[in-house]
């Protein structure tokens, strides 16, 4: 056939085998022509009678990793090319898409647990179909020049693997051995305590540690060994990872577990545990299908299961109902788990895989599981740089593994769990794994830059047809948040040559990224109401503009009236939205105060609904014993302050003071604790639920005060805890559906958004779903981003990219 013809793919295609791929597929048809990376995609021309052939398979057979979102095919002059090759990458200033990290395939495990492979036990193994991405990329195209791998020259055995179009790390960017690649090195506190630093070896060397800090260090000459060995023996070890440090334990050894918690934690917040196989984890979690599919998959987040049996120590997830559970996803992770430790057996025989791959029997591990918790200082970013790590976190750990492969973007683990009922995944973070896989908007549209909130803020840009949001930042409480929020957001807009021409902000005057977003020059700035944001954060996940019904809960938000908002009923579309209702108003004593102790919340709503028998009710439920009558007394005035009370709607507020008030948890060492609590007590046995008064008018009001009422002679007929919680959970849902219906009939709306952080109460998600569907609405939830203040920034950002568009101001 005399003509040539040009193929444009874009989507997640670089970093993934997509070239490799192309070349095999181009020269099997017997075609001539050239495959190219581009800062646009992935570029291909090809001559030859089997062109057709070749753009029917090219979909079809894509390598797993690559996602294409679309395929643009233009024909061409003849040019007469002689042979197919791969071409150098060319920067054309548009953009792709970046890959987000990927864990380690079964393939390479099987070469470093086998003796007779090169790679044995080399922890920085990596092919084409797994290793680093998103982590070591520092721009496009995605080649290792543009990649902290840059560093690292490949041997001539790593280089004939590169070049050679039959081998599985035929262009694999990361492509490393232990001749050439990076190392790793354990730093241990040295038992003088000096302070120096000192370096013992150095093959090849690591970056000089600083000096000073906490005591003085020396590094082991088998660092693997030994850290496992340090581990066994209840010591704490901080490990860099992929997108930064862990701080591991020993999960079965309760002394270390709770030495961690002393020094890391202040809080009850569960620890993020990594167990060997599936099969470990079922000693101590249920583990479905559906979760198990999860846990093995290529993302290997974190998963929030269900506990079975109380045999790890109660400090790994105190009065909690789950445990979250990952399986290794770098080498050096399954290292950690299955390095032989006897050397006789190390040299006759290779170690048994592990049943993840499928292949031969069980091997024993190391350890049944480690705690893998987040390497930082109490509500700052995660440590990337191995001085940085002990400078910081010398105080928590008593060895360093590190490493040389520098982290170019910090990112954090991800978090999920799943429905039970439809197996549907809900982010609670979405990190590493799933960042930075851009949500795809349906066309094209301006560039603009959503903030995000102040808890658990992620950033989103948009690019063409899609929104591309960050990585967990986290809570923008101080100045080293917020400087990692700019860094990432610097990262991002140069990868992805983002120029926002307009960026959205929360209306909270005091949150640091609305601060923020104010000091920034020459940029359209635009408010956006909290809840608004949240609604349309579904709105855009789903390819919505026209009206729905938004229900949208949460603990707190700043609302047009200067109020805090949280438990909103909206009719919302691209231009705006209205306020149809929402739950009555209460003080928060102290305010901030409230949100730690909620029990304070709970007197706040006995007192708006009894007045001067307020006293007399607290005495029924033995909260005058417990707290005080002086303690009470105060907080019954400063409730009456607006200056020290503001007033709240928050449903995760209402959630916060009924735990407290039917003894569950009176106090949030962590955002959600008190709600969690009132969750994991919940019957699915229980149907009734509680009385409750919904004012139906312009704006509707629900007053729970009945509510209040009945869940206080339950507590004194000694009713279960676990009905009562089940009762109240059963409340909200026959709430949102009366109202839903109510606004359904007057607004000829079917399509429902469900919303915000206390729709990740799985319990109460599932009930409202199938309860509205049962009355013919459409339910939209989230499954791209969390339903917590994390998807605000995607909510923002597509309204205010969609007004544009539109020209609404």
């Amino acid at each position: 056939m005399d003509h040539r013809t040009k193929i444009l793919v874009r989507g997640i295609v670089q970093g993934v085998g997509f070239r490799p791929f192309i070349y095999n597929l181009a020269k099997s048809l017997d075609l001539k022509g050239y495959v190219i990376n581009s800062s646009g995609g992935v570029t291909v021309e090809i001559e030859g009678e089997n062109s057709p052939v070749f753009i029917d398979r090219l979909p079809k057979e894509a390598p797993p990793l690559s996602q294409i979102m679309s395929i643009d095919v233009v024909p061409m002059e003849y040019h007469g090319y002689q042979d197919f090759q791969i071409m150098e990458s060319e920067d054309e200033g548009s953009f792709t898409l970046i890959s987000s990290d990927v864990s380690i395939c079964g393939d390479c495990l099987r070469e470093m647990l086998d003796n007779n492979d090169r790679r044995h036990l080399y922890p920085f193994i990596n092919c084409t179909n797994c290793g680093p991405r998103y982590t070591i990329t520092r721009s496009i195209p995605y080649d290792r020049p543009n990649t902290t791998m840059s560093v690292f020259n490949m041997c001539p055995d790593c280089q004939g693997e590169y070049y050679n179009p039959g081998d599985r790390r035929f262009h694999a960017q990361p492509n490393a051995c232990p001749v050439c690649g990076p190392q790793v090195q354990l730093i241990v506190k040295n038992e003088k305590r000096g302070s120096q630093v000192k370096t013992i070896i150095s093959n090849p060397p690591i970056p000089p540690l600083a000096k000073g800090g906490k005591g003085g260090f020396v590094q082991s000459r088998s660092p693997i060994k030994e850290t496992i060995r340090l581990l066994k023996q209840g010591f704490i070890v901080a490990i860099k990872g992929l997108g930064g440090f862990h701080i591991a334990c020993d999960a079965t050894n309760e002394d270390a577990v709770k030495r961690l918690r002393l020094k890391k934690r202040k809080s009850n917040k569960p620890f993020g545990l990594m167990a060997p196989d599936i099969e470990t984890i079922r000693k101590f979690c249920e583990v479905s299908g559906e979760e198990e599919k999860v846990l093995v998959s290529n993302k290997r987040p974190i998963v929030l299961l269900n506990k079975i049996k109380n045999n790890l120590p109660e400090d790994i997830s105190p009065k909690n109902p789950c445990i979250g559970f990952m399986l290794p996803y770098t080498p050096l992770h399954y290292l950690l788990f299955y390095y032989p430790m006897d050397e006789a057996k190390n040299n006759t025989g290779n170690p048994p895989l592990p049943p993840f791959i499928k292949v031969g029997t069980s091997g024993i591990a190391n350890f049944d599981a480690l705690v893998m918790t987040s390497g930082n200082i109490s509500e700052e970013p995660i440590v990337i740089d191995n001085n940085e790590a002990v400078s910081k976190l010398s105080d928590i750990a008593d060895a360093f593994l590190v490493h040389n492969r520098d982290i170019f973007m910090r990112v954090d683990d991800s978090v999920v769990r799943l429905m039970s009922n439809t197996a549907s995944l809900s982010f609670i973070r979405r990190s590493r794994g799933y960042v930075p896989d851009p949500v795809q908007l349906h066309d094209d549209g301006p560039e603009v830059l959503g903030c995000g909130a102040d808890i658990k803020n992620i950033f989103t840009l948009t690019k063409g047809s899609f929104a591309i949001p960050s990585q967990h930042i986290g809570d923008m409480e101080n100045y080293e948040t917020l400087q990692f929020f700019e860094e990432s957001l610097k990262n991002l807009k140069a990868v992805y040559r983002v120029k926002p021409e307009a960026l959205a902000y929360d209306l909270h005057p005091m949150y640091l990224s609305t601060q923020w977003a104010l000091r920034q020059d020459n940029i359209k700035k635009i408010p956006v109401q909290h809840h608004y944001a949240h609604v349309a954060s579904v709105m855009a996940e789903k390819g919505l503009k026209d009206k729905v019904i938004g229900i949208s809960f949460d603990g707190t938000g700043y609302g047009t009236d200067g109020n805090l908002w949280g438990g909103e009923i909206l009719i919302a579309d691209i231009k705006g939205f209205r306020r149809a209702g929402h739950f009555k108003y209460i003080p928060l004593p102290g305010g901030e105060g409230a949100v730690k102790e909620p029990w304070r919340i709970a007197v706040s709503y006995i007192k708006a609904i009894a007045g001067d028998e307020t006293i007399h009710y607290l005495k029924s439920i033995n909260f005058i014993d417990k707290y005080g009558e002086d303690r009470i007394q105060d907080i019954l005035k400063i409730a009456g302050n607006r200056q020290f009370s503001p007033l709240s709607s928050g449903a995760g507020r209402l959630f916060d003071a009924v735990s407290a008030l039917i003894g569950l948890c009176d106090r949030n060492t962590f955002e959600g604790e008190a709600a969690i609590a009132l969750e994991s007590i919940t019957r699915p046995d229980v149907a009734d639920d509680y009385p409750v008064d919904i004012k139906f008018r312009d704006t509707m009001e629900i007053d729970f005060s009945h509510t209040f009422l009945r869940i206080i002679d339950d507590l004194q007929r000694k009713e279960d805890k676990g009905i009562i919680s089940s009762r109240f959970h059963n409340t909200i849902v026959t709430v949102i559906v009366r109202v839903t219906e109510k606004l359904s009939s007057l607004n000829s709306i079917k399509d429902i958004v469900l919303c915000g952080g206390v729709f990740q109460n799985i319990y109460l998600l599932e009930r409202t779903i199938a309860r509205l569907q049962s009355i013919g609405m459409t339910v939209h939830t989230h499954d791209k981003v969390p339903a917590n203040d994390a998807g605000i920034s995607l909510g923002q950002a597509y309204i205010i990219r969609e007004r544009l568009k539109a020209g609404i101001e």
